[in-house]
């Protein structure tokens, strides 16, 4: 469980700091997704990122 709240939040702060994804957009994702892999789809089906940043955010992931 330490593995995946650290994980994700990794995750939130390179959506941050290298994406510029807004708190709020985060917040919103994080409430309609339970699981922290699943917040970059939530981020896009919601139109919060775009198709490139999604990408991004799947090759940080792979390496993280």
């Amino acid at each position: 469980m330490t593995t995946t709240s650290s994980t994700q939040t990794r995750l939130i702060q390179f959506l941050r700091d290298e994406l510029a994804i807004p708190a709020a957009s985060i917040a919103v994702a994080l409430k309609q997704g339970q699981d922290s892999n699943m917040l970059p789809m939530v981020l896009w089906q919601y139109g919060l990122i775009t198709l490139e940043q999604l990408d991004k955010i799947f090759d940080w992931m792979e390496t993280a």
